[in-house]
């Protein structure tokens, strides 16, 4: 069965809601939900619409839609054709709540969203679809899975460790960029300076002999 659910904004992470199986111990999926925030935080407006995760005994599932991340993480065992289905179904669930207490600004909800958790009374409908979602042999999983025709063969599948550490180098990267853009630009300031230093070194005497005749006719013809 999903056992945790988090909603995110994939611009910055920031996360709209998270939701939990309530058997689970907060010891035992302390490293998941690390990982999980960790995951949030690598997305960007180029990562893949879908993906799955491995993470040891069990497996991360993700889409992006209307820009958030509808993130769980099952079993290795639990269907991963049905782990996509119920992530629609949060997705489905989640645009119709906003629509109907937002209407048509309903996306301006989540763009301007200025805390965590801002949607996290959405939770009690996940609790609802988590229970709905928790066999996999149940009658309606099993017209679930037969009834979606959901091609799941290209959805990408990576390891745990992989994206995270492809995403602290794509960060280090970052950084490093940004530091050699600032030291490139200080560097053409220094270089502009040296160059009006030298232009004044080299022409210094031709500029002052210059003013010295002008203040003389000045002086002489004018005043």
């Amino acid at each position: 069965m999903p056992v945790l659910t988090f909603l995110a904004r994939v611009v910055d992470g920031m996360l709209l809601v998270a939701s939990m199986e309530q058997s689970s111990s907060e010891a035992s999926h302390r490293e998941h939900k690390h990982q999980a925030k960790l995951l949030l935080k690598r997305l960007n407006s180029r990562s893949p619409a879908k993906m799955s995760i491995d993470s040891g005994s069990h497996v991360f599932h993700y889409i992006i839609e209307d820009g958030v991340c509808f993130l769980t993480l099952c079993a290795r065992d639990y269907p991963k054709r049905l782990a996509f289905a119920y992530l629609a179904d949060i997705h489905g669930g989640f645009v119709s709540e906003l629509q109907r207490e937002h209407g048509p600004a309903w996306r301006s909800r989540i763009d301007t969203a200025d805390r965590p958790y801002k949607f996290i009374k959405f939770d009690k409908y996940i609790q609802r679809q988590r229970k709905a979602y928790a066999d996999p042999r149940s009658r309606d999983n099993a017209a679930r899975l037969n009834d979606d025709l959901t091609d799941i063969t290209a959805i990408m599948r990576k390891n745990i460790a992989e994206v995270l550490d492809r995403g602290e180098q794509l960060e280090n990267v970052s950084r490093i960029s940004s530091r050699l853009a600032t030291e490139s630009d200080k560097f053409r300031w220094q270089a502009k300076r040296l160059n009006a230093l030298e232009w004044l070194k080299k022409h210094a005497p031709a500029v002052a002999a210059a003013l010295i005749v002008s203040a003389v006719v000045y002086l002489r013809f004018l005043a």
